[in-house]
């Protein structure tokens, strides 16, 4: 079984807003999820993204592997400062 740390969908039509979860790989995209770690919602002006680091990093040390969108959007936010 492999752990992936990845966006789910949520929203309405046109107004999507992400939950950055931890998941089985075979899961699917908006199903069954382990822990949600943070919050991603592209229509705010600027961009809101949430994190809770400790909980990300506790699953990154047990072997979780994140996906390109959201190792891109933990870079984003620790850049920005918005890591709690």
């Amino acid at each position: 079984m492999a752990v992936k740390i990845r966006l789910s969908r949520h929203g309405s039509k046109k107004k999507p807003v992400y939950r950055i979860v931890v998941a089985n790989s075979e899961s699917p995209r908006d199903g069954r999820f382990i822990e949600q770690v943070g919050l991603y919602d592209p229509t705010k002006k600027p961009t809101l993204i949430t994190i809770k680091a400790e909980k990300l990093k506790a699953w990154l040390k047990k072997g979780a592997r994140p996906t390109q969108t959201v190792a891109q959007l933990i870079r984003k936010a620790e850049t920005a400062g918005t890591t709690p």
